[in-house]
């Protein structure tokens, strides 16, 4: 997704934009950060980097955290918590390297402030986080606090949730755009529409939540509140698309429409621009003559059917498919490399990616009318 997340910063204002496995860096003012912040549908989270330089020990850590002034970004009063990752590091244990640059910046701090800040590993005020590599150590301030893909609207999840920055990063690739009609047959707690309408109606994914910057002592709220008025003032309530979700369980559209309402939708349901309702895949009609699916349908790793009954599914969903939806692109996330094979269909395009801890492939059907059944060639 770094390439794409390349271009959400781009729109955001940010300079010197250098895309790499895992994220994107990139130049720019704390008001670039804050609307990052605020408008990336894509990233995790935006971390603000202090100090940096090259290591040995843990000894080397405690010096590069003890340099930086830290008063100048929390009080001692607000709580702390600091969180270590790393790649190749030669250290043998990151929690004793963990302990070593929470010191340092406590004894900074009382040094320099005469006070101590607690730590607090569950709702700190401020998050610095530090990745080692094997040579150098990167020291960042969290400016985002809870990760992006929270947005503020879960009432309850399903059984399975894709996280919101995942599901935009679905549509990205599958280059959905709101003037194409959308489905997806396996909607559950309907992140993949809810995501989609947010989208289509110009709602800053970031509107409903709050930012660890608030919190920070050189927060801009000038700035913020300029930024995030552009923002709500840019929200289309009367923006004209057609996304549809269904789920086979009438308990999870009833999660997955309060969800939207949560999200500012009611307006886009009301109007029919975002449909929820109950529908077996395998069974339903198309929406529409023609469109996009893009959908994370159930295969056993991530939900609780056994495979077999998963297989069975894709099959009768797969013959739905070639039945009911010629002229549409199918785009499914799986885990489960059998998926064509099931589906009895073959795909135009496989593209790697990781729904949590799991490898999943996400794959795209061309689907056209007439027969799918494989020649076999001549010998």
């Amino acid at each position: 997704m770094q390439d794409l997340l390349a271009q959400e910063l781009q729109a955001c204002g940010a300079r010197s934009i250098q895309a790499a496995p895992g994220g994107a860096g990139f130049d720019g003012s704390l008001a670039t950060a804050y609307a990052a912040n605020l408008h990336s549908r894509l990233a995790s989270r935006v971390l603000w980097r202090l100090a940096g330089g090259p290591y040995r020990d843990e000894s080397d850590l405690y010096q590069i955290a003890r340099a930086v002034a830290w008063e100048a970004h929390f009080k001692p009063s607000q709580t702390l918590r600091v969180d270590v990752t790393a790649t190749r590091s030669p250290l043998r244990s990151l929690q004793f390297a963990t302990l070593k640059i929470k010191d340092a910046i406590a004894d900074q701090m009382r040094d320099r402030c005469g006070e101590r800040p607690s730590v607090d590993r569950s709702s700190p005020d401020v998050q610095v986080v530090a990745h080692l590599d094997a040579h150098s150590a990167d020291l960042y301030l969290d400016l985002s606090g809870e990760p992006l893909f929270k947005r503020g609207w879960r009432v309850e999840k399903g059984e399975a949730p894709l996280k919101e920055n995942l599901a935009a990063g679905l549509l990205a690739c599958a280059g959905w755009k709101p003037d194409m009609p959308l489905l997806d047959p396996f909607c559950g707690s309907a992140t993949i529409p809810i995501e989609a309408a947010c989208i289509a109606t110009r709602r800053a994914p970031g509107l409903a939540r709050h930012f660890a910057f608030e919190k920070l002592l050189g927060f801009d709220a000038s700035s913020w509140r300029d930024i995030l008025g552009q923002a709500r003032e840019a929200v289309d309530e009367r923006a004209r698309f057609h996304i549809t979700g269904r789920d086979i369980s009438t308990r999870v559209i009833q999660i997955a429409a309060a969800n939207a309402g949560l999200a500012g939708l009611d307006q886009s349901i009301r109007s029919g621009a975002l449909s929820l309702s109950a529908g077996d895949a395998r069974t339903t009609a198309a929406p529409g003559s023609a469109g996009l699916i893009v959908t994370n349908p159930p295969y056993g790793l991530q939900s609780e059917p056994k495979s077999a009954t998963v297989a069975h599914l894709m099959a009768r969903f797969g013959d739905q498919l070639k039945q009911s939806y010629p002229g549409w692109d199918a785009w499914l996330l799986s885990g489960d490399r059998d998926l064509p094979a099931q589906l009895k269909l073959k795909e135009a395009r496989r593209t790697v990616l990781f729904n949590g801890p799991i490898e999943c492939r996400f794959y795209r059907f061309e689907l056209v009318a007439g027969s799918y059944r494989r020649v076999r060639a001549a010998p």
